[in-house]
């Protein structure tokens, strides 16, 4: 289909990218050191903020072209099921619409009046509260595309099917729809919420790791088939018979490999009692690092290898060093999230560049921080020749035309008949409106029917 408002496109594009440079600004100056989760009272200069709200207000117009083309599409085709790449690209537009609503309603009607002085004082505890409305569910945005890889890309890839594109639906719409009210386990030793609301949001936060493992069990699945046909025989032979040598296949072994561990962390963070012996330490940024950076930027590397010479159309320029890269990556990623985790089971809390107490326990920090730089190393390395690969490929010599187009993997089993409720995202915003009530509802409500102490701004 033609792209809808291509005039409306361009204009959310221009928006994003005004709102990237005027938070950039602030940020690389030192005006803006706030880090990801900008809680007050910290308070960063008011163009950081600014910028950050265009940028939401930009990528609220791709989603809006999402959602519209997905109805175009099912006007136009009554009765048939949608591709499963456009589902599971709308459903992402989506949580990005409920996600991104949050921190909106933070920036605009506290912070920024904050940062330009309009107000004095404001209550950080419904600041971090609505901030969890987006803290989390935001790591599922950019997981979703991954995920989507997964199981479009990778088993065409490999030479086989998907396994179950019933099962793909399933784990996109329960990773949408309970990824979102979940975010107050981030609360857990905050004192504005009562035990009960944690208790909810910490068991949904169990949920949503049960599309993970449907992922991992489909996309293994998925390799199995693809390795037997190409002769794997016994009960792992098919694991060598895979074609280590694309991309695509190697990117999603790592990713998966990276995910268990990484699911593991993020199993100890949703746990009440675990989570007090680790929360605000080196750890939370481990197990952040190797789900985000690890698990998901090494399938965009994939994805980009794949998609970069068909727009380019030139052939990749070396295949062999995009595998030293990905090898260099998950290496790197490796090397520096291990001691971080460690250091978090040492008590070294995030955040901070250094302490000034109890010179013993800091000395027994710093054999890890020498890994994890040596890891940062690494990876900057990786990152460099994954430029350098797509500067090869796009400005290449080579006077060879590389004709080729995407191919999505078709599933097993045929997808001959699909219930509405997995062609369609009418049912699940209602149940997601029905549990946002419930789950943030009172908990922000209550900010307006108590006596609450406004926090002054504290500048860096």
């Amino acid at each position: 289909m033609p792209l809808w408002n291509p005039k409306l496109a361009w204009l959310g594009f221009w928006i994003a990218l005004i709102g990237v440079v005027t938070a950039a600004i602030p940020l690389l100056s030192g005006l803006a050191s706030v880090l990801y989760t900008f809680y007050p009272p910290i308070k960063a200069h008011t163009a950081f903020y600014i910028g950050a709200t265009l940028i939401i207000i930009g990528s609220w117009i791709w989603c809006a072209i999402m959602v519209i083309m997905f109805y175009q599409w099912k006007e136009a085709n009554p009765g048939k099921t949608a591709p499963f790449v456009m589902f599971a690209t709308t459903a992402n537009a989506l949580l990005w619409l409920w996600t991104s609503a949050g921190v909106a309603i933070e920036v605009l009607f506290q912070i920024i009046p904050w940062a330009l002085g309009w107000i004095d004082t404001l209550d950080p505890g419904l600041s971090r509260t609505l901030f969890a409305w987006t803290l989390h569910p935001i790591v599922y945005f950019w997981l979703i595309p991954a995920y989507t890889a997964f199981y479009v890309f990778v088993p065409k890839q490999a030479g086989s099917y998907l396994f179950s594109e019933e099962a793909a639906r399933v784990a996109i719409i329960v990773l949408v729809v309970f990824s979102l009210p979940i975010g107050m386990h981030h609360l857990y030793m905050d004192p504005e919420q009562a035990r009960g609301w944690k208790l909810l949001h910490g068991l949904g936060t169990f949920i949503v790791s049960l599309p993970t493992l449907v992922t991992g069990f489909t996309v293994i699945a998925s390799l199995e088939i693809a390795g037997r046909l190409r002769g794997g025989k016994g009960t792992f032979g098919w694991i060598g018979a895979l074609p280590w040598g694309n991309t695509m296949v190697l990117s999603v072994i790592l990713s998966l490999v990276m995910l268990i561990f990484g699911g593991f962390g993020g199993i100890v963070n949703a746990s009440y009692a675990m989570n007090a012996m680790i929360h605000n330490t080196a750890w939370v940024p481990g197990h952040f690092h190797l789900i985000f950076a690890g698990t998901t930027v090494i399938m965009y590397f994939a994805i980009a290898y794949y998609l970069w010479p068909i727009l380019v159309k030139k052939p990749l320029y070396s295949n062999s060093l995009a595998l030293v890269q990905l090898w260099t990556w998950f290496i790197g990623m490796s090397i520096m999230t291990t001691p971080w985790h460690v250091l978090g089971l040492l008590g070294q809390p995030r955040r901070i560049s250094s302490v000034q107490y109890n010179n013993v326990l800091t000395l027994t920090w710093e054999p890890y921080e020498l890994l994890m730089i040596l890891g940062g190393l690494v990876l900057l390395g990786s990152a460099c020749l994954f430029i350098y690969l797509l500067f090869k490929t796009q400005f290449s010599a080579t006077t060879e035309v590389f004709e080729a187009e995407v191919e999505y993997a078709e599933p097993y089993h045929p997808v001959k008949d699909l219930p509405e409720y997995l062609n369609d995202f009418k049912l699940w915003n209602k149940v997601i409106a029905v549990l946002m009530l419930i789950s943030y509802g009172v908990p922000i409500l209550q900010f307006f029917f108590m006596d609450t102490y406004g926090s002054s701004p504290w500048g860096l």
